[in-house]
């Protein structure tokens, strides 16, 4: 991967603009009298929210979602180093973080967004153009679960949902079953085809995404890729990005879940299509001011977070193997950052797991029937939730828990990963929300 560095732009940019801090300008000047109607208005707007939180403090303990990681003191050293300009006006280190994300990409052009939701909002509507159209995509992507039924909102466009018959991912025999093509009044043509990758932590072939862009190119359909997450996919095959999104006209990548940034996501496609993406950014409320900081945090996630990916695969099948010698079963396996699982051949419900690992010495946080690993998982916290897990086993059988024919069937991966995707299946624990 190219390193991305501030060392790109001209010094000039980089030094902070010569203003006078609020603080500074306070102490010079009297700015109110004390005890007069301003100061006791000055009083009440003052806030103090520096915290330490406990989100903070134990990140590290968490196995719920990899959009809980928090940015490093290393990265918040490098970010305020960044320029001071105006993202409607260009701003320099944006800019440079854009270009960079289109040449990697090999695409011509990149937008910088606050979310991942908005990219793929953006794209969806500044690749409908007129109506009537829908949308086709598997029926556990994010546009069609967590976004707040923005398709329909933003771009009034019908989601058309496609189940994969083999359970894990889209083929284009599933395509060919779901999609609308044709003239006919009663329908509702297909304009954008959305894969997603990875799609609850598991990859979905390559050759599958070539075979659909072939038809849905030949047919004048769309492709967009919710790529939040595929960083995990080029780090676990070693695929260079530019051939990943190769097929699609348009892709989305986050900054701030696999890789750790506090905010932002990134879309690309041709130089025509992000100048439109633009313009509906400015229409959704988008336009940001000092992206500055926002973009070098991206940049430093980017150099020095993404190689971290490969330690966190090997750490999440070494969480794989360890529940499957405790006897607990997988639903779906660990192909990059996620395990799900179903404990119950061990006689342990989620509810109950959950509210133990809660409880440890060096408390776990849960979310049901995922696991989910990331760049400040550490090796401590995998070790010490196998070792609730062997401890309760063991609890069970001194209780008299023998484990059934039933138990030993347990056997749904399919049904598993595509009723309940997030993974809450058998948790009574609705407390922790695991929408990364």
């Amino acid at each position: 991967m190219t390193h991305l560095s501030l060392s790109l732009l001209p010094a000039r940019l980089l030094r902070l603009t010569r203003i006078a801090s609020p603080i500074t300008l306070a102490r010079r000047y009297t700015m109110a009298a004390p005890n007069s109607p301003l100061a006791k208005v000055i009083d009440e707007v003052k806030v103090d929210i520096l915290t330490r939180t406990q989100e903070h403090s134990t990140i590290e303990s968490l196995l719920l979602r990899v959009s809980r990681t928090v940015p490093t003191q290393e990265m918040y050293a490098y970010a305020v180093q960044a320029s001071l300009g105006d993202d409607v006006y260009d701003e320099p280190c944006t800019k440079v973080l854009e270009a960079h994300m289109a040449k990697l990409t090999g695409k011509e052009a990149a937008l910088f967004m606050p979310s991942g939701t908005m990219s793929n909002q953006l794209a969806l509507r500044t690749h409908l153009k007129q109506p009537p159209y829908s949308v086709l995509c598997d029926h556990r992507a994010h546009i069609a679960r967590y976004e707040a039924g923005g398709t329909a909102f933003h771009s009034g466009a019908q989601l058309d949902y496609a189940i994969p018959a083999n359970g894990h991912h889209l083929t284009l025999d599933d395509v060919k079953e779901h999609v609308v093509l044709g003239m006919d009044v009663h329908t509702c043509p297909t304009a954008v085809i959305e894969l997603e990758n990875t799609l609850n932590g598991t990859i979905m072939p390559q050759e599958d995404i070539i075979a659909i862009s072939q038809f849905a190119h030949s047919h004048d359909i769309k492709m967009h890729l919710d790529g939040a997450r595929i960083w995990h996919v080029a780090a676990e095959t070693a695929t260079p990005l530019k051939e990943l999104c190769d097929p699609f006209d348009s892709v989305s990548l986050c900054f701030s879940k696999g890789l750790g940034a506090p905010i932002g996501s990134c879309l690309v496609g041709t130089q025509e299509f992000i100048t439109r993406a633009r313009w509906f950014r400015k229409m959704f409320g988008g336009g940001m001011r000092q992206t500055g900081f926002m973009a070098a945090s991206a940049a430093y996630a980017l150099t020095h977070h993404f190689p971290l990916l490969s330690r966190v695969h090997a750490l999440t099948r070494r969480l794989e193997t360890g529940l499957k010698d405790i006897g607990v079963h997988i639903t779906s396996g660990a192909e990059t950052c996620m395990v799900f699982f179903d404990p119950s051949p061990i006689g342990v419900s989620y509810a109950e797991l959950v509210a133990r690992a809660s409880k440890l010495p060096s408390p776990i946080k849960l979310g049901g029937s995922r696991l989910v690993v990331h760049i400040q998982t550490t090796d401590e916290t995998v070790d010490d939730f196998l070792a609730l897990v062997r401890q309760l086993a063991q609890e069970k059988r001194d209780g008299g828990f023998v484990a059934t024919e039933a138990h030993a069937k347990v056997n749904k991966p399919m049904l598993s990963r595509m009723l309940d995707p997030i993974g809450y299946a058998g948790t009574s624990i609705t407390g922790y929300l695991s929408l990364s």
